[in-house]
């Protein structure tokens, strides 16, 4: 059975506020549909490469990630790309930037890995 959806708005809030907690700079980068607009997540780890998840539902109907950029970090040049492509196609999607250069940032949820 699927879990009640949460405005977007309001997971964005919650990610801005786990960044934070764990000392960390994060900032929306694009705003979205406050109700449904899907949330992209840029993890930035500077020399080590970015990590681009995208909110996704799971088989089970539970929150979930899919690792954009298949597995392992990808150059923020290919990070950026890759966002700019989805804004193209809708227009609604957040974009939250988090900079972790230490890695210290996890996903609660299950991670996807998604296809290069």
């Amino acid at each position: 059975m699927s879990q009640p959806r949460v405005k977007s708005q309001i997971r964005v809030q919650a990610w801005l506020r786990q960044a934070a907690g764990a000392g960390l700079m994060a900032a929306v980068v694009r705003k979205g549909d406050d109700d449904a607009g899907a949330i992209i997540l840029k993890i930035n780890r500077f020399a080590a490469g970015c990590d681009v998840c995208v909110g996704v539902t799971g088989d089970d109907g539970t929150p979930a990630w899919l690792r954009a950029l298949g597995d392992g970090a990808a150059p923020e040049r290919e990070a950026d790309a890759y966002i700019h492509r989805q804004i193209g196609y809708d227009s609604d999607v957040w974009v939250v930037e988090i900079e972790d250069p230490k890695g210290l940032f996890t996903l609660p949820e299950p991670v996807i890995r998604g296809q290069k």
